[in-house]
């Protein structure tokens, strides 16, 4: 019914999978910081937003999470990206000898992380990833909730990114949310020993009480009628350098730190210090208030800590996106204003 329902299923199996492969130690997760899997017990314990833990008592499964992939935000003075991406894949690596193999089940990300502020990922990170996937055998998972079905100019996150996951795990454009519904996609080796354990057991003892419900999957069948015959991932795919570009185009604006994005998502991030890369305090004051400028404007956008998220319809014309960055850019102009007058640079 969910991305978070998914998540959750996707626990289960990696450690049904694992049981069935005779491995009982090998059940921890590994995720990372800024990352959103959903808010269930399970999945929000893969989550990496600390809001989402407190007074919650999560995480309540292993899990460890790694540092968050943002270049601009976590590089270290003088880091090249190339530097960067190594440095997390050695941090990566080291959790897994740390904790032992044999007992890290699977690495969950979002090849683009969303709720977190939009997150894209340095050169070389996935590819890397999934390579030390494959040689402490590891599954990876990549959660394309969001990113799925053509909102990265491709028709899933992990293509952009080249890398192969073994589970995929989808929902949002599955139905472009009109119901309901979510999906999880698995690979032969991961089917086949699911299906064998379930086979010697009798059943597989999982589900929820609207899973698969025939309405939502009806729907689910005719939304991806839809962007098929309308061709709407290539329409995304052909308008990402125009949506890109002008959003780039902000980049020297006073009040933004970076801009980013791929596809059709993007994320404005505002900063109070641009060349120290010095966030406002406290966070999540300025960006909702540009977004209230948007909103003004005619543009309805979400602000994501001090990062303006933006993620227009997959039918969006050149047309639309000239008017969205229009609008963005009087709201920005706005939001200096204001930022000056109340003090906040």
């Amino acid at each position: 019914n969910s991305g978070s329902e998914a998540n959750d299923t996707v626990i289960k199996m990696v450690w049904f999978y694992n049981n069935a492969l005779g491995r009982p130690e090998k059940k921890k997760f590994l995720a990372r910081n800024k990352a959103y899997h959903g808010i269930t017990i399970a999945s929000g314990s893969l989550t990496g937003l600390p809001a989402n833990h407190k007074d919650f008592d999560l995480p309540a499964i292993p899990v460890t999470h790694l540092t968050c992939p943002h270049y601009w935000k976590w590089a270290e003075e003088g880091e090249t990206e190339a530097a960067f991406t190594a440095r997390l894949l050695k941090e990566a690596e080291d959790t897994i000898l740390a904790e032992g193999p044999e007992t890290i089940a699977a690495f969950i990300g979002e090849p683009v992380m969303g709720a977190g502020g939009v997150m894209t990922p340095p050169e070389g990170y996935w590819p890397g990833i999934r390579a030390l996937c494959d040689k402490y055998d590891i599954l990876l998972v990549s959660d394309e909730v969001i990113n799925g079905f053509g909102r990265c100019g491709a028709p899933f996150g992990c293509q952009k990114y080249g890398f192969t996951p073994d589970i995929m795990v989808t929902s949002k454009q599955l139905t472009s949310s009109y119901m309901p519904l979510a999906a999880i996609i698995v690979n032969d080796k991961v089917y086949g020993t699911i299906a064998d354990h379930t086979a010697k057991l009798g059943t597989f003892g999982h589900g929820f009480t609207g899973s698969g419900h025939p309405v939502a999957c009806a729907v689910g069948l005719e939304n991806l009628k839809i962007i098929e015959e309308q061709d709407l991932m290539g329409n995304a795919a052909r308008l990402e350098a125009k949506f890109q570009e002008g959003l780039r185009k902000f980049a020297d604006h006073p009040l933004v730190g970076e801009v980013r994005g791929v596809g059709l998502i993007g994320g404005v991030e505002l900063a109070k210090d641009k060349a120290k890369r010095l966030s406002f305090e406290p966070a999540g004051k300025v960006a909702p208030q540009v977004v209230k400028f948007c909103a003004e404007e005619g543009l309805i956008l979400r602000a994501v800590y001090e990062t303006v998220a933006l993620c227009p319809p997959l039918i969006v014309t050149e047309e639309d996106i000239d008017e969205i960055m229009s609008r963005l850019g009087r709201a920005l102009d706005r939001g200096w204003e204001w930022a000056q007058a109340e003090g906040l640079v």
